[in-house]
């Protein structure tokens, strides 16, 4: 790897050919992209001196006899916005000068062929190269696409008295870095994503399966077709948090995808490189190791990459705004896996919804998958080897509700044992959840055991929740000790007895109010009265008279033997 300061004529010197990866995004920039490069084009001009446009990265590439002559080739790993942009404002500045020569002496390359000197993207080749092919100013369609747009934009706003051409050949720089065939661009890569420039493991892994103008065909049909377009792209570039970190949809699917390529026996993935290849923060090299240690077909890979992004497409719902159903099925799963933060299901899962056609069995194991995550949930038993026992079930082909019970059953150890109903019981009278699980458990219950038929209020969704203390922990002002201790009570109040969800937040006033004011509201506020219509964990406890630990003992009871009945793994 090479480093340092670079001018346009170091960059565009005549021999050098630039590729674009040809399945890169598109051209992006918009006005105000334009509007700060032509103010900066403007100021050096004025100033004549020294200012830096950025860094790029190159990386030196073998001729492959692409038609372009003999000479320096590289593939541009970073800076296709501003590379594509100084061309385009080079392009007008020479046509508004009547020196078209001028253009081609700097942006085309010196041989027989006089190509352009940037090869341009799948997405962006045509409209970049008819621009860069103007011999006069003409009017293009602006709303056509973001090349004609950037070239509208130079076309009414260079003002030629502002601009001195030499001035910036001499005085723009940039921080080049150059990449030599063998050098590891994801190390790079990270690097430029901690200076908070976007690249995903998307876009890198779409440049290393299709990197010739051949694959068109296969492009459209494997990605393009699940990828791209503005609903995918919308789906895929979610935002979710996993261990900490925020990750895109796209990145948590093709790590996941991995994980499961990885559990193929049949590959005999050694345990060194499946520890290396489950990594969350190096994606992309572990898929380029993998398919060039195990010599795998990139074909097949991506292949399956096309089916499994469909299914995780149509069955992953990450926004927590369904109304779940009361019986079985992958909806439930959503709220635990992205309602939950439970992220650790995804490999498995997508597994099964490959793996498993028949739904009712499907559904049964995603029943099973269910019950054994809200045991776990409700004791606080560890999550910290969930990665692992999933990972084994992939491996052991887990594929049924019965061998899910009997795998688990089977296990030594007590790390991911399932909880016993002592075990469950114990939790709900005496653990203090957060409120995120609590909420979840409760609202899993809820959807369990409300009779619809008989409720004037439908079940919401998720989101539209709210946790509540049904004895708030501010008690001291309005709520009088019985015959427990005050430490008594503060260790009852955040155990799930206490706790319920309503689909609106009550006013400070009212959530510390006294328990007959609390139920009731008063003229400004409603209280759980109005809130809780319809709710089966709580509406049968608004008629008590008095809210206290005996109380919070009942429900708690009431509680586990719903719990217990529908979370059951026997």
């Amino acid at each position: 790897m090479d480093a340092g300061k670079r001018l346009i004529n170091d960059l565009f010197n005549g021999n050098r050919t630039i590729f674009i990866p040809f399945f890169q995004r598109s051209y992006v920039w918009k006005e105000e992209q334009w509007e700060r490069f032509l103010a900066d084009m403007e100021m050096v001009s004025e100033e004549k001196r020294t200012y830096f446009l950025g860094s790029v990265i190159l990386k030196q590439m073998q001729n492959n006899g692409s038609g372009n002559g003999d000479g320096d080739i590289r593939t541009l790993i970073d800076g296709q916005q501003r590379f594509t942009t100084l061309n385009i404002f080079f392009k007008v500045l020479y046509l508004k000068l009547n020196r078209n020569e001028s253009f081609d002496r700097l942006f085309r390359l010196d041989n027989a062929t006089k190509s352009l000197a940037l090869q341009h993207n799948y997405n962006d080749i045509r409209a970049f190269e008819k621009v860069l092919s103007f011999t006069e100013e003409q009017e293009l369609d602006a709303s056509a696409n973001n090349i004609f747009a950037v070239y509208e934009y130079f076309r009414k706003n260079i003002e030629l008295d502002k601009i001195d051409e030499q001035a910036i050949k001499n005085n723009i720089m940039f921080v080049g870095i150059d990449l030599g065939d063998s050098d590891d661009e994801q190390q790079i890569f990270d690097t430029i994503n901690s200076l908070s420039v976007r690249l995903t493991t998307a876009e890198l892994l779409k440049n290393f399966f299709f990197d010739r103008k051949e694959d068109v065909g296969k492009f459209q049909k494997y990605w393009q077709s699940v990828f791209e377009g503005e609903s995918q792209t919308r789906f895929w570039d979610y935002e979710f948090t996993v261990i900490n970190a925020s990750r895109a949809i796209i990145d948590i699917f093709f790590y996941s995808y991995l994980q499961i390529k990885i559990q193929d026996p049949d590959l005999k993935i050694s345990s060194a490189d499946k520890t290396a290849f489950s990594r969350m923060g190096s994606v992309f090299n572990s898929y380029k190791k993998l398919i060039e240690i195990y010599k795998l077909d990139k074909t097949i890979i991506f292949e399956e990459i096309h089916e499994y992004a469909s299914l995780f497409r149509q069955n992953f719902d990450f926004t927590n705004a369904q109304v779940i159903p009361q019986e079985n099925d992958i909806r439930r799963l959503n709220t635990i896996i992205f309602g939950l933060k439970s992220s650790t299901l995804i490999p498995y899962v997508m597994y099964i919804l490959k793996h498993v056609t028949d739904m009712q069995q499907r559904n049964e194991l995603f029943g099973a998958i269910e019950a054994y995550m809200m045991r776990r949930m409700i004791t606080r038993s560890s999550t910290s080897h969930y990665n692992a026992l999933f990972f084994r079930m992939i491996v052991n082909k887990i594929l049924s509700r019965s061998q899910f019970i009997a795998y688990l059953q089977a296990q030594d150890d007590s790390v991911n044992a399932i909880p016993s109903d002592e075990d469950v019981k114990h939790a709900i009278h005496h653990h203090a959840l957060t409120n995120l699980q609590a909420k979840g458990i409760l609202y899993l219950l809820e959807s369990k055991i409300r009779h619809e038929n008989y409720q004037a209020t439908q079940l919401l969704s998720f989101q539209k929740y709210s946790l509540e203390h049904l004895m708030p922990k501010k008690w001291q002002k309005n709520w009088v000790l019985s015959h427990y201790t005050a430490e008594q009570r503060d260790k009852k109040i955040p155990t799930l007895g206490n706790l319920t969800i309503i689909p609106q937040s009550l006013n400070n006033s009212i959530s510390n109010a006294d328990w007959t004011n609390k139920k009731t509201g008063n003229k400004r506020s409603s209280g759980l009265i109005q809130y809780a219509t319809g709710l089966e964990t709580l509406t049968p406890y608004l008629s008590f008279a008095d809210w206290n630990e005996d109380a919070i003992t009942k429900r708690a009871d009431d509680l586990y033997r719903y719990f217990v009945n529908i979370w059951s793994l026997k």
